[in-house]
């Protein structure tokens, strides 16, 4: 097999034409969940190729406690410099379970203090902050707890129709559960650095999508482009919470 071993750790190298194709020529909606699957796949294998390539290249290390049947020479035989990458595969293997337990752990962490942040107000679909920084976002909770927050400061600066329009995309995001296709995307990125282009691209389809979604609900693109122009250009430079 020779160096065809490492094959799964290179491929994403592909991320990129992938990514601008996808953007180019797909719907947001399958853009963002063709691209949230590959980003999976791909991940999830370099993520096997490390531990594998770990496993073999340790098995004759003493006090080893696997199988015999893995350091068997036609195995090892397999893995080129087997014993080096073998090492070298632990701290990156190490690296990578911790940085994504890291992420998954402080995501929830956000979430929850965002909630009981929240709980002191009206239990409504809509948060209305009493804060002059201009922002808006969806925080998800499962169902019945979602809910979008906005500032009084940006309800100020929005016309009543820019401002359904901006509901309506927070709410598109929230419906379509934006927010586990940026966490996949995410943890597959650190997993394997080559595929950080599909997490900057998801992110941009997740916004497009909502886009399309809040324009059929609301019946006007243009109303949609000029709120969310208008929150973008007012929101520059705040320190919005994005869980």
């Amino acid at each position: 097999m020779g160096v065809f071993v490492f094959l799964p750790l290179v491929l994403p190298l592909t991320a990129w034409p992938i990514a601008r194709l996808a953007e180019q020529h797909l719907h947001p909606r399958a853009a963002t969940r063709l691209l949230t699957g590959v980003a999976a796949v791909m991940a999830v294998c370099s993520t096997l190729c490390l531990a594998l390539v770990m496993v073999v290249g340790t098995a004759q290390l003493p006090g080893n406690p696997l199988p015999d049947g893995w350091s068997d020479p036609e195995v090892r035989a397999a893995v080129p410099y087997d014993e080096v990458v073998g090492k070298a595969a632990i701290p990156a293997l190490f690296a990578v379970l911790v940085v994504c337990g890291r992420t998954w752990w402080r995501l929830a962490r956000v979430r929850s203090r965002a909630h009981r942040a929240l709980a002191g107000l009206r239990n409504t679909e809509v948060a209305v902050l009493p804060d002059g920084e201009p922002y808006a976002y969806a925080l998800p909770g499962g169902g019945r707890r979602d809910r979008v927050v906005v500032t009084t400061g940006l309800l100020e600066v929005l016309e009543p129709a820019e401002r359904r329009a901006l509901f309506a995309h927070e709410r598109a995001h929230l419906a379509a559960r934006h927010h586990r296709f940026l966490l996949t995307v995410r943890l597959a990125a650190q997993a394997n650095p080559f595929l950080r282009p599909l997490r900057t691209a998801v992110s941009y389809t997740t916004e497009r999508w909502a886009d399309e979604d809040a324009a059929q609900r609301v019946g006007s693109r243009r109303a949609v482009a000029r709120a969310i122009g208008r929150a973008a250009l007012v929101s520059r430079g705040a320190s919005a919470a994005t869980p």
